[in-house]
């Protein structure tokens, strides 16, 4: 009987986000089990607040040492030998992961594609749980509900407020959108369609603050950044974290991707649900300003002239 499982994800919070799903049909497959999960450390507070989760490990704190926890189960979410090696050391019984980087010491295992790119990193995710009969249903097209407890006692002098949140930054240089374009971008919110922007992320201050830019950069933890994210109307981003956190609040997302690198384009990992706008070109470069500006301005206001009410619920709507 399955009573103790362990759920492996130990890289940066977007991919961790992506995991959720597959952790919850884990969950609905053994609700008598209880869930752990072992994470990154910049990622633990975040992991605490995903409903289905009942512990919280730091991977590095524990890789040594899984034994004293006897698991039934673990599901190796991304392929490490150290962690393969780890698990088959600590006696689980049924290990779960891809076939390579030592996969021979799995005992459930699918060979890994995820590089060619041709589905979403979610429903790789769900693939996987599904070796041991964990079969969570794939909600492309709908909504996505994470479940992830949000404090709605944040942030709220954003309610009734219709703010777009710009994160300009990304992790990888070969996905960034111009930083110039991003500033000229958020100049034009503020002046065509008078909205405030808030702007977030982990990098350094490009943004003057104003009346009408709130400046979050460097302000906010990952479970602040999402109650942010989910009193906000839009968000605009490269592939990034954040981008991924909106989608699993149920705010919408204007996202900008290069379709020429394989296994990196929006088909993989776009944001995941109904209702986001994905601007994808081979050069990052190619995409403007004007067309940015142009698909916010219909996200918020349909093809209705800029002045009337948003499209978009007010906080009050989504909570």
């Amino acid at each position: 009987m399955i009573k103790n499982i362990l759920a492996i994800r130990n890289d940066r919070f977007g991919e961790f986000l992506l995991n959720i799903p597959a952790m919850r049909a884990l969950k609905e497959k053994y609700p008598q089990a209880r869930l752990s999960v072992a994470v990154n450390s910049v990622v633990s507070e975040l992991a605490e607040a995903v409903e289905c989760v009942d512990q919280v490990l730091v991977w590095d704190e524990v890789k040594g040492n899984l034994k004293k926890y006897k698991f039934d189960l673990c599901v190796i979410l991304n392929p490490m030998k150290v962690a393969h090696w780890a698990v088959f050391w600590a006696g689980i019984p049924v290990r779960v992961g891809y076939d390579r980087k030592w996969g021979i010491l799995l005992t459930h295992k699918i060979k890994d594609t995820k590089h060619l790119g041709n589905r979403h990193e979610v429903d790789c995710n769900l693939e996987l749980v599904g070796l041991v009969g964990a079969r969570g249903q794939s909600p492309a097209g709908t909504v996505p509900d994470f479940h992830i407890k949000v404090d709605d006692n944040l942030f709220k002098e954003f309610i009734g407020q219709n703010i777009v949140v710009i994160h300009p930054f990304t992790s990888d240089p070969v996905k960034q959108w111009p930083i110039e374009r991003f500033v000229e971008l958020v100049q034009r919110i503020k002046r065509e369609l008078g909205l405030k922007v808030v702007v977030v992320g982990l990098s350094q201050r490009v943004f003057d603050e104003d009346n009408d830019i709130i400046n979050m950069i460097n302000k906010t933890s990952l479970v602040e950044l999402a109650a942010l994210l989910k009193r906000c109307s839009l968000l605009v981003s490269c592939d990034s974290g954040p981008m991924h956190l909106a989608a699993a609040v149920g705010t919408p997302v204007v996202a900008l991707f290069r379709n020429d690198l394989p296994g990196k384009t929006a088909k993989r990992w776009g944001p995941w649900g109904k209702g986001h706008v994905v601007i994808e070109r081979a050069n990052l470069n190619d995409i403007t300003v004007n067309e940015v500006f142009d698909k916010i301005r219909i996200k918020l206001w349909g093809q209705s002239p800029a002045g009337t009410v948003p499209k978009v619920s007010s906080d009050e709507a989504k909570i």
